[in-house]
């Protein structure tokens, strides 16, 4: 599980085709020496395994069916990424319950200043857009973001300086793909009412 609070940003340094699979390596900030091979890390919003590690960098490998339903088919090195280590019992929940599963892949209608910070408006993919609620919570790459309107398919959130400088939504651009988690309860809130 994760917060949606991104601690590093890292690059891909290198992608390598295996027999099925896809292995990235990833240069990091992250102290290595406390992440065993084996470890859950958030990139971009999906949750992958640490199988191998330097001094400054691990590899995770992605299946065919990730690399479907995600935006990590784009990957190419040098690609800059928001990474979170998984949270522990007794970490501060900054943002919201993020298990790491992305639901669908948005598009970027238009990024926008208003005063210092910037309103990014995201179309969501049919059904999910159903899901997804003002003020409600939304991971957009990884980050745990309050959803501040909703017209039909697109959404709203704005992004403070903070989080525009200190992840890789700052290089948001109308046309591009993003990772979407909706909101743990929703998925479960909704899934209750079909069978109720």
């Amino acid at each position: 599980m994760f917060t949606g609070i991104v601690t590093d940003v890292g690059r891909v340094r290198a992608v390598r085709e295996t027999n099925r699979d896809r292995r990235f390596e990833i240069e990091t900030s992250f102290d290595l020496s406390s992440v065993d091979l084996g470890a859950s890390i958030s990139h971009a919003g999906v949750c992958l395994t640490v199988v191998e590690k330097g001094p400054n960098w691990f590899a995770v490998d992605v299946s065919r069916e990730t690399l479907a339903v995600t935006t990590l088919s784009n990957w190419r090195e040098g690609k800059r990424i928001n990474l979170e280590r998984a949270a522990k019992v007794g970490d501060e929940l900054g943002g919201h319950i993020v298990s790491g599963h992305v639901d669908g892949i948005g598009e970027v209608i238009s990024v926008a200043q208003e005063g210092g910070s910037h309103r990014v408006r995201i179309r969501a993919p049919r059904p999910l857009h159903r899901f997804i609620a003002p003020k409600g919570s939304i991971t957009v790459e990884g980050v745990s973001l309050t959803v501040n309107e909703v017209e039909d398919d697109v959404f709203g959130v704005n992004l403070i300086p903070h989080t525009w400088d200190v992840t890789t939504l700052g290089e948001l651009v109308a046309g591009v793909p993003v990772n979407l988690e909706i909101d743990m309860l929703a998925r479960y809130l909704a899934r209750w009412r079909e069978t109720a």
